[in-house]
């Protein structure tokens, strides 16, 4: 091709600057090009070894291994395995029991203790083993009703010890047939151990409850299911009919769910934008959600969430959505933290489960191992460690549970007499701790209360908010969680 006739020389003759620094561009894309290239043939043919060895250890281990193995076992190892050394607790081998009961949860029951469980791969650094950690419980199970609590550490099955079980194998332990029992052993804190004895039920999976305190609406999603968003424009629907005030979403203990009815959920605040979106290594699969025209809560009414450390995954997705759009004011304690994305495949009956993306919030973070501060932190009374072992000799005498046996309908005057009258055998002197536990007790004898706001600390705080009439100056005040990590960074930045 002549200069004349070629587009990148103008006929007049002169090179200009924009074009020198296409021609600069294509020529540095070549090099970047020649200098991959290599490496992705190197990784092809590291796959294709890799492969290739895989499949020879394992006709290996069909005709030499001194007995005969079925090749399912040895193909289910080789599958846990590989996902395993990813070191992601939400990547694992589903075996066809446990996509089995995946289905089940689906669907919205399955036998068992209920319980949502979480599991470091590896050890501590210390060398101790990890042990499987409560995420949640399930309101109104066998769990929820013994006072396990986010955070507990199940640490014995049927008297095993746990540390070297797998999540999936301390999950089989706890499922099993309806009426069975099962015993475990929890660790609460560095130095509280108790025993627990769970008997199983069908775990029907809850979705939401509500009811009005005063002009306020109170709406409590307990998991995210297809029918949540439904359920809760139908709550919020009575709430307008009831002309309320202020409206309080508690996600407390919510595990998480299904992301399109976590969106569904955002969609009933928020008539635009963005709501969450995901991000993966592979441009394609990335994707950005936005509100559609579907609000419920009108923007002049004000909203508090409430969150703590059992909120998690699709919980996280609408609080932090609320929260950076500027639509709710968070209370209680830092939620869970799985900002994470996974996705099952099926391989004939059994599957595995794949993490294969992040989620960002609309102010673009991910809070995956961070989770969500609250705009005010509240917690609930603790004991402490000098406590731990008057908490265990209280807990293994059994003397709460015997109290509400023996007194099913005890009035907040006959729980404040009992929680001093503890206090003072036991030599603790939290009787605040003391009289939540006893009410807790209580509330579990029966179908749990929508809401008890005697007890229940971030609630009343939530309501006080809302009642008190500072929401307003509060919301100008709060901050994203782009600017609150930004403002961490720097101030770790500081400090070293």
């Amino acid at each position: 091709m002549s200069k004349a006739n070629s587009p990148f020389f103008p006929q007049s003759g002169k090179f200009p600057f924009s074009w020198l620094w296409v021609l600069s561009t294509v020529l540095l894309c070549g090099v970047f090009i020649s200098a991959l290239a290599p490496r992705a043939e190197a990784q092809t043919q590291d796959t294709k070894r890799y492969t290739s060895t895989m499949q020879n250890v394992f006709d290996f281990i069909q005709r030499h291994y001194v007995e005969e193995v079925e090749p399912k076992t040895v193909f289910e190892g080789a599958m846990s395995g590989m996902l395993n050394s990813l070191g992601d607790p939400h990547s694992n081998f589903l075996s066809e029991k446990e996509m089995s009961d995946l289905s089940d949860i689906t669907q919205g029951s399955f036998g068992g203790v209920g319980l949502y469980i979480s599991k470091p791969i590896e050890d501590r650094l210390d060398g101790k083993p990890s042990y499987a950690e409560v995420s949640s419980p399930i309101e109104d199970t066998p769990g929820w009703r013994a006072g396990i609590s986010p955070g507990d550490l199940i640490i014995e099955i049927n008297g095993e010890d746990t540390g070297s079980f797998t999540l999936d194998e301390v999950v089989s332990r706890l499922r099993g047939s309806p009426g069975e029992a099962v015993n475990i052993k929890i660790r609460r804190g560095a130095k509280l151990e108790f025993p627990v004895t769970l008997v199983r039920e069908i775990i029907k999976v809850p979705t939401i409850k509500y009811d009005m305190i005063g002009d306020i609406g109170y709406l409590k999603l307990i998991n995210f299911t297809p029918m949540t968003a439904d359920l809760s424009r139908e709550a919020l629907n009575s709430f307008k009919a009831k002309n309320y005030r202020g409206l309080i979403l508690d996600l407390r203990n919510n595990g998480g769910g299904l992301l399109q009815a976590a969106i569904g959920i955002c969609d009933l605040f928020l008539d635009s934008g963005v709501v969450v979106s995901t991000k993966s290594r592979i441009p394609s699969e990335n994707a950005v959600f936005n509100a559609q025209r579907s609000t419920v809560v009108p923007p002049d009414i004000p909203v508090i969430v409430l969150i703590n450390r059992g909120s998690a995954s699709a919980s996280e997705i609408v609080a932090g959505a609320l929260k950076d759009r500027g639509r709710a004011y968070l209370v209680g304690e830092r939620s869970y933290g799985k900002g994470s994305v996974q996705q099952v495949f099926p391989l004939d009956k059994a599957g595995f489960k794949l993490t294969t993306a992040r989620y960002y919030t609309p102010s673009d973070v991910n809070i995956d191992k961070i989770g969500i501060p609250p705009d005010r932190e509240v917690k609930f009374p603790e004991f402490t460690a000098e406590d731990a072992e008057k908490f265990n000799a209280l807990m293994t005498a059994n003397k709460i549970p015997d109290f509400i046996e023996a007194n099913p309908k005890a009035s907040l005057a006959d729980i404040d007499i009992y929680a001093r009258e503890l206090g003072r055998e036991y030599g603790i002197g939290n009787t605040s701790l003391l009289r939540r536990l006893i009410r807790d007790e209580q509330n579990r004898t029966v179908i749990a209360p929508i809401y008890d706001l005697e007890y229940d600390v971030q609630l009343q705080e939530g309501v006080n908010i809302l009642r008190g009439g500072t929401y307003r100056t509060l919301m100008q005040s709060a901050k994203t969680l782009k600017i609150l990590q930004e403002e961490a960074a720097g101030d770790l930045a500081q400090a070293s």
